[in-house]
């Protein structure tokens, strides 16, 4: 079995999808500049055919590629809110099918410019191979049948205090707060990053402050789903984080010339020294409304909740399932899209099934 060579492959999502991919014998090649920490995480991999490469990706990877010849490429070099698509395009030069874990709306629902040629290479690209939209799709795939209508998509991520958090991520989630956007089915236009405030009770770790957060969800699942109303929020465990936050969004929204990208790491440092006051478990939650197949009014609510520090598994598994296929010749389709509906939550939850990782339906 050719190898699938990990971009990013110690980072904070790499090293998860290396070690899962590692444990059911796929080979996967760590690529990442610091050959230290490569060749750490390299060591404790079970199973044979694993190695590393030590490149800068944006000047490189050609080069790597050829030599390699990977089944596919897994792309998790955030933050995707300031990339463009030289990764994917090399892959398609290359005809090696591409994934990546990005979670920036324009970068994810732009991916679709590159169809055609993928379609020449006749391999996948694959945007979005994470929770938002790999999950979120995944649920509504297996319980839209039973809405004639979806009214309303109110859903979110909150994730425990302990559970590690990358510099990418901060670096993203930073890079709208305060700022307007983009303007989505049912919301009101003037909508901007960590604002609209609310509280979300969770089965088992009670209730979180949840704020906006631009995703490509926010695009793609209306389209996909006829849905009619949809809002995503993410939230802080720590209340004084999140409502901190919030406050930063106001000042960046009146004009205060904060650029917090360039916090990010400070930020995330402070974040970090407050871990003891908070815990590892963290949730995701989907609540539907609308009417059922006879017309009458249905909703349903759908929670994930991860435990000891498992959270950040659950945003690697869109990646590890089709990277898996892709291995063994069985491509999902061929061209550029979106990861919707290409993983079904079935596949999502049997790879989690290793993790205290438990769902919720009301």
């Amino acid at each position: 079995m050719r190898p699938i060579l990990i971009l990013g492959g110690y980072g904070n999502f790499g090293k998860r999808i290396s070690r899962s991919l590692a444990a059911a014998g796929v080979p996967v090649i760590i690529a990442g500049r610091n050959e230290g920490k490569a060749s750490l995480l390299l060591n404790t991999l079970p199973g044979q055919g694993h190695g590393v490469a030590i490149f800068d990706v944006d000047q490189d990877l050609k080069l790597h590629m050829a030599k390699l010849k990977p089944s596919s490429v897994i792309n998790t070099c955030g933050p995707f809110q300031s990339a463009d698509y030289s990764i994917a395009k090399t892959c398609i030069e290359e005809a090696i099918p591409y994934i990546d874990l990005a979670d920036a709306r324009d970068f994810v629902c732009g991916i679709t410019e590159l169809n055609q040629n993928a379609i020449d290479a006749g391999i996948p690209v694959i945007s979005g191979a994470s929770t938002v939209p790999g999950l979120s799709s995944a649920v509504l795939e297996e319980y839209g049948h039973e809405f004639s209508q979806i009214t309303s998509l109110k859903f979110g991520i909150s994730p425990g205090q302990k559970a590690e958090r990358g510099l990418a991520t901060t670096q993203g989630i930073l890079s709208y707060v305060g700022k307007p956007l983009r303007q989505f089915a049912g919301i009101d236009p003037n909508i901007f990053g960590w604002q609209n405030l609310y509280r979300q009770k969770y089965p088992v770790i009670g209730k979180r402050w949840m704020a906006n957060c631009d995703i490509p969800d926010l695009d793609l699942l209306p389209k996909a789903y006829g849905i009619d109303r949809i809002q995503f929020s993410a939230g802080l465990e720590l209340a004084p984080l999140h409502l901190g936050l919030w406050v930063m969004s106001w000042l960046v929204r009146l004009g205060v010339p904060i650029d917090l990208p360039k916090l990010s790491g400070p930020l995330l440092r402070i974040s970090n020294w407050l871990n003891h006051f908070g815990t590892a478990d963290g949730g995701m939650h989907i609540l539907l409304e609308g009417y059922d197949i006879a017309g009458q009014p249905h909703h349903l609510d759908w929670f994930i909740i991860a435990k000891n520090g498992d959270g950040p598994q659950i945003p690697t598994i869109p990646a590890i399932v089709l990277a898996k296929k892709i291995a063994k010749g069985e491509f999902p389709a061929v061209g550029a899209m979106p990861c919707v509906g290409l993983v079904s939550l079935s596949e999502y939850l049997e790879e989690l099934s290793a993790f205290e990782v438990s769902t919720y339906r009301a």
